[in-house]
């Protein structure tokens, strides 16, 4: 089953010159794809600089070949989509990413001793045992 309804539009590949740094090509791959376009950025400089001319070419096709992206749904991109979602992958000052990771820590500690609470009672070896029959 797919979770995409049949009446939403498809998702395209468009050039996002409005966050694109030459012509939107990368940013507009980023976007199709649901990452960072700083991240495809590094993708395609670093398979140019170890000799894979060919990416130039590609790059250069796409930008004549890709419609670009309308300024309508342009504006709609209030958010940045993408692996930086966290405060500190964002970049975000170090004590709103060090209180982020403690609440994260302190649910995960949490949730464990849950399970090793469940794991040590008598409830468990009941289930187990009934499991087993």
């Amino acid at each position: 089953m797919s979770n995409l309804d049949a009446n939403s539009p498809r998702k395209q590949l468009l050039r996002d010159k409005k966050n694109g740094k030459i012509a939107g090509v990368c940013a507009g791959i980023a976007n199709y794809f649901n990452i960072e376009a700083w991240l495809v950025r590094i993708i395609v400089v670093t398979a140019v600089f170890f000799g894979h001319g060919f990416v130039v070419i590609l790059y250069i096709a796409a930008w004549m070949i890709l419609d670009e992206k309308p300024v309508s749904q342009n504006n709609g991109d209030h958010q940045p989509v993408g692996l930086k979602t966290r405060v500190y992958q964002a970049g975000e000052p170090p004590r709103r990413a060090y209180k982020e990771i403690d609440e994260e820590y302190r649910e995960l500690e949490a949730r464990l001793q849950e399970m090793e609470r469940y794991v040590t009672s008598n409830a468990y070896q009941v289930d187990r045992e009934l499991k087993n029959l």
